[in-house]
């Protein structure tokens, strides 16, 4: 069974991290939960969930302030970690190491530990500062997977556009989910340009 940290941060879209943990449960992973205090204000903002339903939906659940839960410890086994969203400051925080939470702690343990974390960055428009936080954690081996859209699938809710973005980071740790929709070509288009 898969272990993922799934840690949500303050900035805007929420949503992320909640389909985040309904498709880690449905795949069969486990998850591990660390909300920021900006997070817990989010979501009920954001979404029609409370902190609580949020919570239900991780098999673990842990504060922000305990710097002495499990997952601060690279002894324990755990497979990466999912941040949905990622703030500007969270990015931050884990690009120097500041590790004052349990959020970014986490993180750098991932780093430490040679393990796969994967940040949803989430900002518009983006200043020097973001881009070589960015790029400065690419190349230390994290994956930056801003929350983009795609549109050749034909998403018509919100809920299949988050979706598509969450199946897409389920992905990078190899977990498959049967409700994705894969990009199969542009099977018509083709047919259109031979007969030209």
């Amino acid at each position: 069974m898969k272990k993922i940290i799934v840690g949500i941060s303050g900035a805007t879209g929420s949503i992320f991290g909640i389909r985040m943990l309904k498709h880690l449960r449905e795949a069969g992973a486990q998850s591990h939960l660390v909300l920021s205090p900006w997070a817990s204000a989010n979501i009920p903002y954001e979404t029609g969930y409370t902190v609580k339903e949020v919570e239900a939906m991780a098999d673990v659940v842990y504060s922000y302030k305990d710097q002495a839960a499990r997952i601060s410890s690279g002894s324990f086994r755990i497979d990466g970690m999912i941040v949905a969203p990622c703030s500007m400051k969270t990015l931050a925080s884990i690009r120097i190491g500041m590790a004052d939470n349990l959020l970014t702690r986490a993180a750098d343990v991932m780093l430490k530990e040679r393990r796969k974390l994967l940040l949803m960055t989430r900002e518009t428009p983006l200043s020097s500062i973001h881009l070589e936080n960015m790029l400065e954690l690419s190349r230390m081996g994290v994956t930056i997977l801003p929350p983009m859209p795609a549109f050749y699938n034909h998403p018509a809710t919100i809920e299949e556009m988050v979706d598509h973005i969450v199946f897409r980071a389920l992905d990078q740790f190899d977990i498959v989910t049967t409700a994705a929709k894969r990009w199969d070509g542009m099977k018509q288009t083709e047919s259109a340009l031979h007969q030209n």
